[in-house]
Formats: C-alpha cells, sequence, structure tokens
C-alpha cells in the first residue's frame, strides 16, 4: 500500500466544489438532481406541452398532437382555473429534456405519462390537459427558476425537486405539506403503504411530508472476495463494529500492493466524503448532522468519527491518503477496487450498477457477481447507531411535490400519484434495474439483481437522508475540511474545534451543539 507524506495541500483541493450527483453516488430518482453551490442564476425554462384532445395549454398557441410535445416558453399553469369548457389543466415540470439531462424522464413523462394519464381520466369522465416544461440545465440555474416563479404564485402544478432541497423550499413557503394542499386523504392513497417510513424520510420535514419520493439509493460496504480469501478472512464477510472492519483491514496488510481500505476523506471527493464517509459514521455513533434545529458541532460522535480516520489514515495506515488528495481520486478508487487493489470500499448501489457492472460500467469487472461481496454498514458497535440500530446508511433522491398554489389541487395529487404507481415506474425504468421508492415495484424490477434487492429489503429500512437545508451544502464542505485536516495529520481534537468555530460563523452559535 502506498504511504506518502501528506500536506495542507489536502485542506484547499476542492474547497469550491458542491454537492454534485457523482459526488453522492446516486443517479436514482429523477429531476430535481442534487448539486448546490453552482450557478445560481435563474435560466427561463423550455415548455413543453402535450394534450389528449390536440390543443396546448400555459399560452402557447401552437398546436400539438396527443402525447407529443412542443417548444413554447411560456409560463406555467398553477393558480389557472379549469376553462369553460371544463377542461383541468396541469403542468409537470423536471430538470430533463429529450435528448439531453435526464432524457429518460422526459421522454417518458412526454410519451407515457402524459397521454396514459389523460385517457385514464377520460374514462372516468374528466377531461384534463396535460403539459411537460422541460428544462435540462444545470442544478442550481432549474432550482433558481422554479424558487422565483413560486414565489411568485405561478409554477408548475406537480414538479421535481431533489430531496435535499424539500426542507429549504418548506421553509421559504414555496411547498406545503401534503395534507394542507390535499388534505388528510392524501393518506388514504395505497400506493403510500409500499414507500417504507425510512424512504418518505427523504420528503419529511419537520414531520410532515411535503411529496412523495420517486427513487432512492443506499451506501454498503463493498469488499473483494478474493482478497479476503487470501488474507484468510470469510467470503460471506458481516462486520458488527468498526472494530471488525480494522480487524479485517489488518488483515488485508498482509497483501502487497493493496490498500486494506478506502473510506471517502477530503475536500477533493467532495460530497462523495460526506455521504459515503462522514455521515454513514456519525449515524453509526446515535448522531445526525442536524437534530432538533440545531448542527452538530463538537461533540463526542463527531471526535469518534474523526477518530475513525484518524485510524484509517494514520494510526493504521490502512488508507491511501493519496486517493484522497487527487481531484480525481474517487475516480482512481474505483479503477482500483476494480483492478483488485482495494480491499474494502464504502460507496452507493451506484457502484454496483454502474461503475463494476461487468456489460457497461465505467470500471467493469468481468468477474464482479463472483468476486464483489456486499455488507451492511456497522454501527459503532452493536446498538449504537441512530434509533438503536446495529447498522446504518444513507441515501438521497428526488421528490415529486405540489405547487400550493395550484387551482387544481386535487387533479395535480392524483397526477402525482398516477406517475409513481407501479405501471408508470415500470414503463420509466424499461428493463433497467434500478430501485424505487416502492416495495412493490422493487419486488418486480430488482427480481434478478441479488445486491439491489439486498439494498431495497435491508439497507433502505435503516436509513437516513440529509437535512433539506440551505446550509447544508456549507456544512458538508465544513465537515469534509476536518476530515481533510485529520487525514493531513491534525490531531482530532484541533480538527473538531476548527470545525466548531467555523459552523458557529456560519450558521450561529446558537444553533450549534457541542460538548
Amino acid at each position: 500500500m502506498r504511504r506518502y507524506a501528506r500536506s495542507t495541500a489536502i485542506l484547499a483541493a476542492g474547497t469550491a466544489l458542491a454537492l454534485t450527483l457523482a459526488g453522492c453516488g446516486s443517479d436514482s430518482g429523477s429531476g430535481g438532481g442534487t448539486s448546490a453551490g453552482a450557478d445560481t442564476s435563474a435560466a427561463a425554462a423550455t415548455s413543453h406541452t402535450a394534450a389528449a384532445d390536440g390543443t396546448t395549454s400555459s399560452g402557447d398557441t401552437s398546436e400539438a398532437a396527443p402525447g407529443t410535445s412542443t417548444a413554447g416558453g411560456s409560463e406555467s399553469s398553477a393558480g389557472t382555473s379549469a376553462p369553460s369548457g371544463g377542461t383541468v389543466t396541469l403542468t409537470i415540470s423536471t430538470n430533463g429534456i429529450s435528448g439531453g439531462k435526464n432524457a429518460q424522464e422526459a421522454d417518458w413523462i412526454t410519451n407515457w405519462v402524459i397521454p396514459e394519464f389523460t385517457k385514464a381520466e377520460a374514462a372516468k369522465g374528466v377531461t384534463v390537459q396535460v403539459s411537460y416544461q422541460s428544462s435540462g440545465v444545470d442544478d442550481e440555474k432549474y432550482k433558481a427558476k422554479l424558487a422565483l416563479d413560486l414565489k411568485a404564485g405561478s409554477g408548475p402544478d406537480v414538479f421535481s425537486i431533489d430531496g435535499i432541497w424539500v426542507g429549504e423550499f418548506a421553509q421559504a413557503g414555496y411547498i406545503k405539506p401534503l395534507e394542507d394542499v390535499v388534505g388528510a386523504d392524501y393518506q388514504s392513497w395505497d400506493g403510500l403503504k409500499q414507500i417504507n417510513e425510512a424512504v418518505q424520510g427523504n420528503a419529511t420535514f419537520d414531520g410532515k411530508l411535503y411529496g412523495l419520493p420517486t427513487g432512492t439509493d443506499g451506501r454498503v460496504l463493498y469488499y473483494n472476495k478474493k482478497l479476503f480469501q487470501q488474507a484468510g478472512l470469510p467470503a460471506d464477510w458481516h462486520p458488527a463494529s468498526w472494530d471488525d472492519i480494522f480487524a479485517a483491514a489488518d488483515k488485508l496488510k498482509s497483501i502487497d500492493g493493496v490498500t486494506p481500505l478506502q473510506m471517502n476523506a477530503g475536500t477533493a471527493m467532495g460530497e462523495a466524503t460526506t455521504m459515503q464517509g462522514i455521515l454513514p459514521l456519525l449515524a453509526g455513533t446515535g448522531a445526525q448532522i442536524y437534530t432538533d434545529g440545531k448542527w452538530l458541532g463538537n461533540t463526542q460522535q463527531l471526535r469518534d468519527v474523526l477518530s475513525f480516520y484518524d485510524k484509517a489514515y494514520n494510526t493504521d495506515q490502512v488508507g491511501d491518503p493519496d486517493l484522497q488528495l487527487d481531484a480525481k481520486g474517487r475516480d482512481e478508487s474505483f479503477a482500483e477496487f476494480a483492478a483488485g487493489k482495494i480491499g474494502i470500499l464504502a460507496e452507493s448501489d451506484y457502484f454496483w450498477r454502474s461503475v463494476v457492472n461487468p456489460k457497461d460500467g465505467v470500471a467493469p469487472m468481468k468477474d464482479r457477481n463472483d468476486t464483489v461481496g456486499y455488507t451492511l454498514i456497522p454501527a459503532q458497535k452493536a446498538g449504537a447507531g441512530i434509533r438503536g440500530q446495529d447498522f446504518v446508511s444513507m441515501s438521497g433522491g428526488a421528490v415529486y411535490t405540489l405547487n400550493p398554489n395550484s387551482k387544481n389541487a386535487k387533479a395535480s395529487w392524483d397526477l402525482m400519484t398516477f406517475m409513481l404507481s407501479p405501471e408508470a415506474i415500470e414503463a420509466r425504468l424499461g428493463d433497467q434495474a434500478q430501485i424505487t421508492s416502492r416495495d412493490d415495484v422493487n419486488k418486480t424490477v430488482l427480481a434478478n439483481d441479488p445486491m439491489l434487492t439486498f439494498v431495497a429489503t435491508k439497507v433502505l429500512p435503516l436509513t437516513a437522508y440529509r437535512p433539506g437545508l440551505a446550509e447544508y451544502p456549507e456544512v458538508s464542505m465544513l465537515l469534509q475540511q476536518a476530515t481533510a485536516d485529520v487525514v493531513s495529520g491534525t490531531s482530532v481534537d484541533d480538527a473538531a474545534a476548527s470545525y466548531q468555530e467555523a459552523l458557529e460563523k456560519l450558521v450561529g452559535a446558537d444553533k450549534v451543539t457541542s460538548g
């Protein structure tokens, strides 16, 4: 295993990085994206419309055939009363566009959701006209445009946002709890019981549900079974504590040229450090980064997490600090794992689906199914995790939600739940195996993939989500910086104290816990 002298360059590398989809390691869900801190200038959204009767809405007077779309650039229809003929006008918006970003979702909405929903409503005697506002821009531009529209009392009736935006939008009054928009009847939707309570957390703020998760993911520990066999470790490995992880890593040190453990650290890894490393470890101490209106500061739980990094990269030297420094360190860790050079790696199911996938992965492993093992991330010790759990994880994903200004709230709810029906989700996925928010759909679409089934059935029930607050991206960067400090040789106590000081400057001392 390589071990190079560290410098404080780790501290500066990538400090301008914000949350990115690649950093989270998730392409699950849809639409909203996961970035923050990028260019926040508003961008005019392109409006695509489709209606069953060949007309269009939202001020676009061009004609469109059923199930097709036309570029318009018009404002949305939220707050628009039904036309005199009784037609209900609705608008959907996501950050996708045919032939571009999130094209699969954009095409699905235009070619399947709109015509199928229109037919379903017609069968009930309801005439609807649904338009799709596509975008396909930087996530922050999509977010800014959406926020401006909602603030002005306009905006789409149904729209997609990243789960990490839920709290921010809720605090601004841009979205409201489902019970306020559609009434308590939302609880009678039969699909709700198919969305695990932990997964509902991605659309929840202050204990209230603001939308419906569209898809999600989960973090696990991957390990190389062949390397484990060489080191005298079991092929069926299930660590029950942090000590078990380090015990296995110590045995892997006996294999020349192998990095025993890769736990993302530093600022160059960006959000991958936070989501694959810090937050799961923190959950394993029984803490979360934001609880009861306060951000976690210099507490014993944070120091325990930083001590994990200190042990991995300094005391036991079972990790490679050089990977944490390199701007492409995460990609390099993927390549090294695929080449049999890393023993244990903390990552999301994205790694299984899109990185080491033997067919089209970025670092394909032909023997993936036989060589790559996966297991739950253990708490610091049995029962020490959040909610008293023995194992923990973190997840992300997009959320569909409703415009509280819509004049057609009930129809908007019907459209959103239609989009999350089993038939609709399966139509969106096609022949892809990807974790959805619904347990019943997962049983079908993941039937031939034991790893994704493992995440859906074993990981999601115990997962947690990041706080959807405006301050989170900067808090995340402070956490990344703290791990960078430790990896570069700063003591745990000093790194934690520096984090506390910076956090208090960011959010205010009265909003930080310590001790």
